[in-house]
């Protein structure tokens, strides 16, 4: 809930979103209007919670929208709304096109077996 300061809405609230393979971290906390994705990351205190976080390499984004991509503000120039939801991108541990070729290769198997 957007808090007003006579006519003037002075903070709002938001959450910041971590997963891990095994669980996820979900953060309500209240940001100045104003804050941009990375400030609000800085300020929900996940970075103390989890070390292994590198900021200046995860991407941020908004509702499974990547910031910085496909015409969106970047992660420090995107000024959050009443409501966002800012969840932080763990690398990928395998290239796609890998992942894909391990996929075919166990399915090749599998009917070679199943054909025997």
């Amino acid at each position: 809930m957007e808090k007003a300061v006579g006519n003037t809405v002075s903070s709002i609230n938001i959450e910041v979103a971590y997963a891990m393979p095994e669980s996820q971290v979900l953060l309500d906390i209240t940001v100045p209007l104003g804050t941009t994705a990375v400030q609000a990351v800085e300020q929900s205190g996940v970075l103390q919670k989890f070390p292994e976080i590198d900021l200046a390499t995860s991407k941020l984004g908004i509702f499974a929208r990547v910031l910085g991509t496909q015409g969106t503000p970047e992660p420090n120039m995107y000024e959050l709304r009443e409501g966002d939801r800012v969840e932080i991108y763990r690398p990928l541990i395998l290239d796609p096109k890998e992942i894909r070729r391990r996929r075919a290769e166990t399915a090749r198997k599998k009917k070679d077996v199943s054909e025997s």
